[in-house]
């Protein structure tokens, strides 16, 4: 049968399918972080994972009778690496583009205070800092495009700016390829003061082994005392603020189940589509940018450089399609793609920015199938 025909026929259907790459499952029984841990690991696919404020409001929805918090997935690695990290879910911080200032970072120099977070001058060169120093700081808006950045001249704290970001824009300026923007370089010009970024290291680490960076402390949030508690839970208060307490205090908690797996073997694109619905549901499809980043995040683990997704260009229509009957609608193509062309499929980059490119029907390589 002609992939015209094949679409065809799906776009007759009337297809409704659950978008959610991840379910939530409160469960409402007292239990200590490692005890939580191990049940949702036999029962689900692990402790929560939050990776965004969409996922914070879907927590706070599910909480059951009077409990007024729950143990997620995050926990505090004290002698592990601090690792750098920016705000804005998705972007991943690179070492070879950093662009510090001289001497930097350097932690304060021979005072061991933890200078987490990152401020920048007017030529854009970073500096450590202490994150509870008050300052300006850089807001990203996604949504609009005549100003996507705003420079903010209220004096908070690193995190008291990160609140402030996400609740009037999107979120604290994010990654180099933002902080290149000719806007940003007209607004730091118009000052004199150091401004804080999206930019922040921290030795917490989600239970699946993640590392998405999104995080939801309460506002006062300090974990520098080496007696602060070493894993964290969710307040129902209305926010969801994170606070982070004894890991042997029962609670009731949250467990994930993951939609979405990884098959580490190369097959061609249609073999690929016919494993995952003979397996699972479907070659995986990719909705919104929440989409992409949870899978930019699978595909890390993939054995070949391209993964695929359950895109196609049907020839003899002329469009792009995924196989699921969803539409096109957020499109990360590569510069210069897709150029349409007669057997080809999309695939995602497993590295670099993640990016989708066509390749030929006949490549070989791994895949990611959706569970739904």
């Amino acid at each position: 049968m002609q992939w015209s025909l094949i679409l065809l026929f799906l776009m007759a259907q009337c297809c409704f399918i659950d978008c959610q790459l991840y379910q939530f499952h409160y469960i409402n029984e007292n239990k200590n972080w490692t005890e939580a841990q191990q049940y949702c690991r036999e029962k689900h696919t692990d402790l929560v994972t939050v990776t965004n404020m969409k996922d914070m409001k879907r927590l706070i929805n599910i909480s059951a009778g009077d409990q007024r918090e729950a143990w997620i997935g995050l926990n505090d690695q004290k002698h592990g690496n601090r690792t750098w990290r920016w705000s804005l879910p998705g972007v991943e911080f690179n070492e070879s583009e950093t662009t510090w200032d001289t001497n930097e970072p350097n932690d304060g120099g021979s005072q061991v205070i933890y200078q987490n977070c990152v401020i920048v001058n007017k030529y854009l060169k970073w500096t450590d800092d202490q994150c509870q120093t008050l300052r300006h700081f850089l807001c990203y808006n996604e949504t609009n495009t005549t100003h996507k950045y705003h420079l903010i001249k209220e004096e908070k704290s690193w995190q008291e700016a990160q609140s402030y970001c996400r609740e009037n824009h999107t979120d604290l300026i994010s990654g180099t390829k933002q902080l290149q923007d000719e806007e940003v370089k007209k607004l730091m010009n118009s000052t004199s003061d150091h401004t804080y970024i999206g930019l922040f290291r921290d030795t917490w680490r989600w239970s699946d082994g993640s590392s998405f960076s999104f995080r939801h402390w309460n506002p006062i949030f300090n974990n520098h005392n080496p007696n602060s508690g070493q894993c964290a839970m969710t307040k129902f208060d209305g926010e969801g603020r994170w606070t982070n307490v004894s890991c042997d205090n029962k609670k009731p908690f949250i467990c994930y189940d993951d939609k979405l797996i990884l098959i580490k073997e190369a097959m061609n694109w249609e073999d690929a589509l016919t494993y995952c619905r003979g397996h699972h549901y479907n070659l995986v499809t990719i909705t919104n940018v929440d989409d992409q980043k949870q899978i930019q995040e699978k595909v890390k683990e993939a054995s070949t450089d391209y993964v695929w997704m359950g895109l196609r260009y049907a020839c003899t229509l002329d469009l792009w399609f995924w196989v699921s009957d969803e539409m096109v609608s957020d499109e990360n193509w590569a510069k210069g793609e897709p150029m349409d062309d007669c057997d080809m499929s999309g695939a995602m980059e497993t590295g670099g920015e993640h990016q989708w490119k066509k390749k030929n029907d006949t490549e070989k390589f791994n895949f990611i199938c959706s569970k739904n």
